[in-house]
């Protein structure tokens, strides 16, 4: 029997779920839930119902776990301790400094409904939190660092697009270069959140807008671009769309740390990804999890995850002797 996966939103990050739930042959596609009128929205999968979102209750009975693809500004906030009233949901909130809020939030409301949340899930938060966990208890006396990009963050780039004049905008993450070898060289430099990366944006104002407003609104935003040095670049809808209209991304994770009596070793982790899409990578990371909910689900656990809740096996679809025949 296939778990059955529900698609809350049908953006970018909704259709990457739906050609993830492909790739995995025990997940299925049972419905696609979206604020649009329905008949608006086409899906990939054949035979799948694209319903309106406010009558996903209707739906309750068809869907095992429900993945949420709504924004970490204002969508997931609200959504995804909702939802875990009535359905096992997963979500990639990445609001980093928010986490521990909507993290209580959300295991309050699947605890008192008995179902399973998993919250910020992706690649970070999610794959390098992971990484940075495993390398912090490994080299205990060292520094972590993480790099993000180049590339475009699609909360960044969802924040920038609510800010009032916008139409339209695109955000890039970028390493500085003298960071990130400062860094490998096992220096261990005392770096700001300013001096380890920039913020490009490129941003579609409407006609008429106060560009110089929205550029200090963008500028000024707490949790987002306030510790920045950040670039905005005022362009047409044209050129956004014909120069970025991709969505690439990636980054690093590194810990450098010592060993040795007179910490006379240095060693470097690096754990790195190279994302030709951000949106399609992160669906996986999602539908993984998603897989982990169920079983756990299955088991009679409830309350709120995070990926350091998990153990790895829960995300394989291989039974645990086939993972330690094959990998171990």
């Amino acid at each position: 029997m296939s778990i059955r996966i529900g698609i809350m939103g049908y953006g970018n990050l909704g259709r990457g779920i739906e050609c993830a739930i492909k790739q995995n042959q025990d997940l299925e596609l049972a419905a696609v839930f979206t604020r649009r009128a329905p008949e608006t929205v086409s899906v990939l999968t054949k035979g799948v119902n694209v319903y309106a979102a406010d009558d996903i209750l209707a739906h309750k009975d068809e869907i095992d776990v429900l993945i949420l693809c709504g924004g970490s500004a204002t969508d997931l906030p609200v959504q995804t301790p909702e939802y875990a009233k009535n359905f096992h949901v997963v979500d990639s909130f990445d609001t980093h400094a928010k986490i521990p809020q909507h993290f209580a939030s959300v295991d309050a409301s699947a605890k008192a409904s008995g179902h399973v949340a998993v919250i910020s899930c992706g690649w970070d938060p999610g794959m390098f939190s992971l990484n940075r966990l495993y390398a912090g208890v490994i080299l205990p006396d060292g520094q972590d660092y993480t790099f993000w990009g180049k590339g475009v963050s699609q909360g960044h780039s969802d924040a920038i697009r609510r800010v009032e004049g916008v139409v339209d905008g695109k955000q890039y993450t970028i390493p500085i270069d003298a960071a990130l070898e400062a860094v490998r060289s096992g220096s261990n430099p005392e770096l700001t959140t300013r001096q380890k990366h920039l913020r490009e944006c490129f941003v579609v104002a409407a006609e008429g807008a106060d560009k110089a407003k929205i550029e200090n609104d963008i500028k000024t935003m707490p949790n987002y671009f306030d510790e920045y040095d950040t670039v905005v670049h005022f362009i047409t809808q044209e050129e956004l769309d014909r120069e970025h209209s991709g969505i690439p991304h990636g980054g690093f994770v590194i810990r450098s740390g010592k060993t040795g009596w007179e910490r006379e070793n240095t060693h470097i982790i690096e754990y790195s990804l190279k994302l030709d899409s951000n949106p399609e990578f992160t669906a996986c990371v999602l539908v993984a999890y998603a897989r982990a909910v169920y079983r756990l689900a299955q088991e009679g656990a409830s309350g709120c995850k995070t990926v350091f809740d998990i153990a790895p096996a829960y995300l394989s679809p291989m039974s645990g002797e086939d993972i330690r025949a094959h990998l171990l």
